[in-house]
């Protein structure tokens, strides 16, 4: 039984997770239309997470995905955590405000969330999915038990083989072009930057699992393409933010609406600053600011206090330019219109390309 066959879908499609953005209105839109939705619940905690899914659960009896961290947790490092507030110190000023005294560890790796895994056993939500690393082999092993799916996030080939070893049953290809975090395991080592097609050509071509293709993917001829590639299916984020079902704020999909194919990368730019590791946004006041800093950046998500304050204060003042605005290099091409209707005309594309 294939992939697609197991979760019960007609359309050969993943919603990205993306917390803080997903909802999950969003996601059971999408599994009701026939692909596959997602919540991201790694902004969140347990008890947070456990709301989520009960909502979801009761809008769709489709097979849905649940998607959690998995970082190495911070050491801390007050004197970079200091150096970080220092140099925001006059972004802060723009807005009356000082930044933090000291960055918190915000987001909990479920590595070490017993929490999170006791309510992801007791829910059992069909596709569970990972991201930045792999749990134990114990909280694998659990999962599994209670007939989740298991999903991971890989950036290049020995993530994915450590994926596959672990007994992963699908590994989400992230090319360079993908908006949000960087799956990246270890983002202090090299990122070979792959693109999606070469990744997903590398991927199948060398492992077992069935791979999904994800990052700059936004239409029906290039979920085509994905296929061609050899992936099973394709996972698509910016081309849900537009939807109405989704929690971007209207600073968000103001953004995403201006953003220009003739700019760089779709109007993106990869950026640690505003979190502590890599990840693609759209390009505003925070990653302009960003781009001419010099000093360490704070491990994360201790980085992302800091991020998430100024964005709050400057929020509060009318200033919309400090967010966190998540958007892949496709971002030109969102189409705002209602998830379900996006999937139904992603579905007519892609029955259009067909031979």
């Amino acid at each position: 039984m294939d992939l697609l066959e197991q979760l019960g879908l007609s359309v050969p499609l993943v919603q990205a997770p993306m917390a803080g953005v997903a909802t999950p209105e969003l996601a059971a839109a999408v599994s009701n239309a026939g692909a596959l939705g997602s919540l991201g619940v790694g902004a969140t905690n347990a008890e947070g997470a456990q709301k989520m899914i009960k909502a979801l659960q009761a809008a769709t009896s489709a097979s849905f995905n649940v998607n959690v961290f998995v970082h190495k947790d911070p050491t801390p490092d007050p004197q970079i955590a200091a150096r970080w507030c220092a140099a925001l110190a006059p972004e802060f000023a723009r807005f009356n405000a000082a930044p933090p005294q000291a960055l918190q560890v915000i987001y909990k790796s479920f590595a070490n969330d017993d929490a999170m895994l006791r309510t992801l056993v007791q829910m059992a939500p069909p596709v569970v999915s990972f991201h930045f690393g792999l749990p134990d082999p114990q909280r694998i092993a659990a999962l599994k038990q209670v007939g989740c799916l298991l999903f991971a996030s890989a950036t290049n080939l020995p993530e994915a083989q450590a994926a596959q070893n672990a007994g992963i049953d699908a590994i989400v290809a992230q090319g360079h072009e993908a908006g949000g975090h960087r799956g990246i395991f270890d983002p202090a080592g090299p990122d070979e930057r792959l693109s999606t097609e070469q990744l997903t050509r590398l991927l199948t071509a060398n492992i077992s699992r069935p791979v999904i293709a994800a990052g700059g993917i936004m239409d029906g001829k290039d979920i085509r393409a994905a296929l061609g590639w050899g992936a099973a299916a394709a996972q698509m984020g910016t081309a849900f933010v537009a939807c109405p079902e989704s929690a971007a704020d209207a600073a968000y999909r103001t953004a995403l609406s201006a953003a220009s194919s003739s700019a760089n990368q779709g109007g993106t730019v990869m950026t640690p600053a505003i979190s502590g590791r890599p990840a693609r946004c759209l390009a505003n006041r925070f990653t302009a600011w960003a781009a001419d800093q010099t000093i360490p950046i704070p491990a994360y998500p201790t980085a992302y206090d800091a991020g998430k304050a100024l964005n709050a204060v400057a929020k509060a003042c009318g200033e919309h330019g400090y967010g966190a605005q998540w958007a892949g290099t496709g971002a030109a091409r969102a189409r705002p219109m209602a998830a379900a209707a996006l999937v139904q005309t992603l579905a007519r594309e892609l029955a259009a390309t067909a031979a």
